[in-house]
């Protein structure tokens, strides 16, 4: 698999981003991100719109489970913990929520604004061990960029 550049990647997002409304910038950033990444089966954000518990947003890729809470699965602990979780491999993972059985790997950033959880950005992939640290810094860097671009309601008003 070819090394993804990150810095173009994300200076075409932040052109792609002329809006400051989440609706379409969070729609628009999940579809660049598809398009743009190898070995995806699905890319999505998922929003706190109440406390403990996170509600499908945007994305891209197959029908999606809804809703997690935090003591579930690798977004509940990217929310829980605030921290980004890379997975090798899901199945290793006891509380792993498995919406599309052919999903191996994951990478789940959280999205925080002024110290309160917005959501996460959550990427799967059919290939077991797909996302290297240099995916995460890169990904991290895009939902960076996605958080600067992007008018943010507070989090459990993502109305």
């Amino acid at each position: 698999m070819a090394a993804v550049d990150y810095a173009l990647l994300n200076r075409q997002l932040e052109s792609l981003l002329d809006t400051r409304d989440w609706l379409t910038n969070s729609a628009q950033t999940c579809a660049f991100i598809y398009q743009a990444i190898g070995e995806l089966n699905w890319v999505g954000f998922y929003l706190q719109r109440q406390p403990n518990v996170l509600s499908l947003g945007p994305f891209q890729g197959k029908p999606a489970c809804n809703p997690i809470p935090f003591n579930k699965g690798v977004c509940g602990a990217a929310a829980r913990q605030q921290t980004t979780q890379r997975i090798d491999d899901v199945h290793a993972i006891a509380d792993h929520i498995a919406c599309d059985e052919a999903s191996r790997s994951e990478l789940v950033i959280p999205v925080i604004v002024d110290n309160t959880l917005w959501g996460v950005l959550d990427l799967d992939s059919p290939q077991h061990t797909r996302f290297s640290q240099e995916d995460q810094a890169g990904m991290e860097a895009l939902v960076a960029t996605f958080i600067r671009q992007t008018d943010l309601p507070c989090a459990t008003n993502n109305d």
